[in-house]
């Protein structure tokens, strides 16, 4: 199953091999399990500006950057243009009920997994939606032992977010300018997926939320997980099939 993937994955962009030196992960429901409380704080942030978002829409919408997915829903059922500074005040009340929420557990499998990877010498790299600076601090908080502030890639990084493929090409050149061939992609959302894919880099889903696996299957993804346990326990199976 690996083999084929990689093999049409290879064709499909006319690379000659699969070589990683990078592995750039997503970060909510990727490192953390947060798109619980990401949706309640969508829900409950966004009523307060006449905006409806369902649970279902954030996990859709779940990569892109916050500012882009306000202006977008504001677009779409106030039949208004905003900007991006009124879009960062409305994703600042987000962001302070999402803060308010139980803190989110990090993703079970995935310490197991950046420790396979720095065994073999492979770059841990965060490329995320977000900026939000207590995120940020959280994530060299936890995973301090595999990534560096330097390899984090943020909305700010960025003009243009997910599903775009601009976040995972700063997320290259921040791991050293690195070859779409020589990273692979982690992600759980269907932007992220296709913002992977956009980069032309191999692109692992791993299907932590409630959308159905045919969502990722349809974005682009090489392959795909039922959970971040299951894809760390496959890793070595995917680098013997390289």
């Amino acid at each position: 199953m690996y083999r084929l993937a990689v093999k049409q994955y290879l064709e499909r962009h006319g690379f000659e091999a699969l070589c990683p030196k990078a592995v750039l992960f997503d970060m909510d429901g990727v490192l953390y399990d947060s798109m619980p409380n990401h949706a309640k704080a969508w829900q409950q942030s966004m009523a307060a500006f006449g905006i409806r978002m369902s649970a279902d829409d954030a996990y859709a919408t779940e990569g892109a950057r916050g500012v882009d997915t306000i202006r977008a829903m504001v677009r779409r059922q106030q039949g208004r243009t905003i900007d991006e500074a009124e879009a960062q005040r409305m994703y600042d009340e987000k962001s302070r009920v999402f803060h308010s929420l139980p803190e989110a557990p990090v993703m079970p499998g995935i310490l197991e997994l950046m420790g396979q990877l720095k065994g073999a010498g492979i770059l841990c790299c965060v490329v995320t939606g977000s900026g939000q600076r207590p995120l940020i601090a959280r994530i060299l908080k936890d995973f301090g032992e595999y990534v560096s502030e330097t390899r984090i890639t943020t909305a700010y990084d960025v003009s243009r977010g997910k599903p775009n493929a601009d976040p995972y090409l700063t997320g290259l050149r921040k791991a050293g300018g690195l070859e779409p061939w020589q990273a692979i992609v982690v992600e759980n959302a269907p932007l992220g997926v296709r913002a992977g894919v956009a980069a032309r880099i191999f692109t692992v889903a791993v299907n932590t939320g409630p959308l159905p696996s045919q969502v990722l299957i349809d974005a682009g993804s090489d392959l795909q997980f039922p959970t971040m346990t299951d894809f760390s326990a496959n890793w070595k199976s995917l680098m013997a099939s390289l």
